[in-house]
């Protein structure tokens, strides 16, 4: 049985010069911190870090985050891979970190989304950029959808893990209902009939488990918690509660027996377990409660950051040139999520 062994991380939101996150948290410490929490995983094959790895895109940021996790990542005999997410800057990620698989190889361009693939321990791993610029929302380009059948129209080895920042799946807190993936069923159908076995998101700054239809199968979606804070989805009702929490998930991929591996449609199937994990900040990193907006407050902030009704309706129309719609950077913009 061929096992892939990942330690799937998620919104570090990594500020360069000791700034601290909404003025409170250190999120270098608190990565710090992370990472020496899962120090007795044990031997892994993967590192995750499936998006907002930056709040400030600075390069010195991602210098932080490519340090910190390969120095973490070879003693415990892993690669790393990195996605971008809605406040990662493509230039600062793209200068460091490449295409999040180790390498550049891609056009120093702002507006051009940050795809990558690695092979690792026979599986395949494809991270999407679903960060559209300036805004909060999540968005899959055509152009990359396009490159995404192109990569899954053969199967690789056990399988195929896509990791995406924006979760393809139905948010649980308040805030987060008019920040999501627009485009997700769209998504779904680029990933329908393949042999993908997991997709891994974060976003949402807690942990979820849930499953994307895909044509005839089930893919696991696993949402990881934030590394900056932890949102409480058992807030007051319209708050938007987050307290001094980081984490992440341990997670095993296990291939089946060949007479199991494949359903009726010969889509490729494979055991997933997934053991999230909660660590509790200290002070000295984060104050126990690092924010709590009253409905007022997160009426406002929507008002500013949740994706229009314009922009959610050419997210479902048919995309020319992997541009559906141009979307001008937000100033002042929120960063909470």
């Amino acid at each position: 049985m061929s096992q892939l062994r990942i330690l799937h991380l998620s919104d570090s939101h990594l500020m360069d010069g000791g700034a601290l996150h909404e003025g409170t948290v250190d999120t270098v410490a608190a990565y710090r911190f992370t990472l020496e929490s899962f120090e007795n995983a044990g031997p892994l094959d993967l590192v995750v870090v499936s998006g907002d790895v930056s709040d400030d895109g600075s390069p010195a940021s991602y210098r932080i985050m490519r340090s910190l996790t390969a120095d973490f990542a070879t003693r415990h005999g892993a690669v790393a891979v990195y996605a971008m997410g809605n406040h990662d800057q493509r230039a600062g990620f793209r200068e460091v970190l490449g295409d999040g698989h180790g390498d550049g190889g891609m056009p120093a361009v702002e507006h051009t989304a940050i795809v990558g693939t690695s092979h690792v321990a026979g599986y395949r791993i494809i991270t999407l950029d679903s960060s559209v610029p300036g805004r909060t929302h999540g968005h899959v380009t055509g152009e990359q959808l396009t490159w995404l059948r192109s990569q899954l129209a053969t199967h690789h080895g056990n399988g195929t893990v896509v990791v995406i920042h924006h979760p393809p799946v139905e948010p649980v807190t308040t805030l987060h209902q008019g920040i999501g993936l627009l485009n997700a069923s769209e998504f779904a159908d680029a990933l329908a009939e393949t042999d993908t076995v997991a997709i891994l998101s974060g976003h949402y700054h807690h942990h979820l488990s849930d499953v994307l239809v895909a044509g005839s199968t089930s893919i696991p979606v696993i949402v990881t918690s934030g590394i900056v804070n932890s949102n409480d989805v058992l807030a007051k009702a319209g708050h938007e509660r987050a307290l001094a929490g980081s984490g992440g998930t341990l997670i095993t991929v296990s291939s089946l027996p060949a007479e199991a591996s494949s359903n009726q449609q010969g889509t490729a199937m494979a055991r997933v377990r997934s053991l999230p994990l909660r660590f509790q900040l200290p002070v000295s990193i984060s104050p126990p409660l690092v924010f709590d907006l009253d409905k007022a407050l997160v009426d406002g902030i929507s008002r500013k950051i949740s994706a229009t009704t314009a922009e959610r309706e050419a997210a479902q129309r048919p995309i020319k040139n992997g541009h559906a719609f141009n979307n001008q950077r937000l100033q002042g913009r929120p960063t909470i999520d």
